[in-house]
């Protein structure tokens, strides 16, 4: 009986071995996919982290999450500086533009003023060109952090996959354990019968 329980966790444990090390080749490969595939969507767009000089005069909090790139030169190729350069950079510009306002209250604004036919035309002009630039900031804005979160996604995988192996190969060696164990078992007791004490 023992020898069969153990034949049953062993081999449990070995398909389970199995099951984690496909499952860590998968999201490895996934985590390695999607690396690749931001860093080339990023590149193409051949955007350059900002320069010291063109953070000195934003907040400490936005100056220490573009530090790392901000030399002036460095590319922008993955999830973690496609985030930087959304919230602290393209944002803080927008916010300081429009008096931190929203494009969609900008828009209200435009659309109110733009029907009123007693309206200043260079300031209908001018709250419509904010309006755009506000447009087409959040419009980066979405790709910058749709990158990021599908950087995100790759990290996670990749520490998925890792773990994954890991549990494998712990499931490996006790797999190996009990099957050593099964066989010393029908090795010590062949008949699978229970010893009697000797009797004096």
């Amino acid at each position: 009986m023992r020898k069969t329980l153990d034949h049953l966790i062993s081999w449990t444990g070995l398909v389970l071995a199995v099951v984690l090390l496909v499952a860590g080749g998968l999201l490895t490969y996934a985590s390695g996919f999607v690396n690749n595939n931001v860093e080339e969507q990023l590149s193409q767009q051949r955007i350059t982290m900002p320069a010291e000089a063109a953070i000195s005069k934003m907040s400490a909090e936005d100056q220490a999450a573009l530090k790392p790139w901000a030399d002036g030169k460095t590319q922008m190729t993955t999830g973690d500086q496609a985030k930087a350069f959304a919230d602290h950079y393209i944002l803080v510009h927008m916010n300081t533009s429009s008096e931190n306002r929203t494009y969609e209250e900008v828009s209200g604004e435009y659309m109110k003023l733009s029907k009123d036919p007693n309206a200043n035309k260079d300031e209908v002009a001018a709250l419509g060109n904010l309006r755009q630039t506000l447009f087409m900031g959040n419009t980066l804005r979405g790709m910058l952090l749709n990158a990021y979160a599908f950087g995100t996604m790759a990290t996670i995988a990749g520490i998925a996959g890792i773990g994954a192996f890991i549990g494998a190969a712990l499931l490996l060696v006790l797999a190996l354990l009990g099957f050593r164990h099964a066989k010393t078992v029908q090795e010590t007791h062949p008949t699978g019968g229970v010893r009697e004490p000797a009797r004096v």
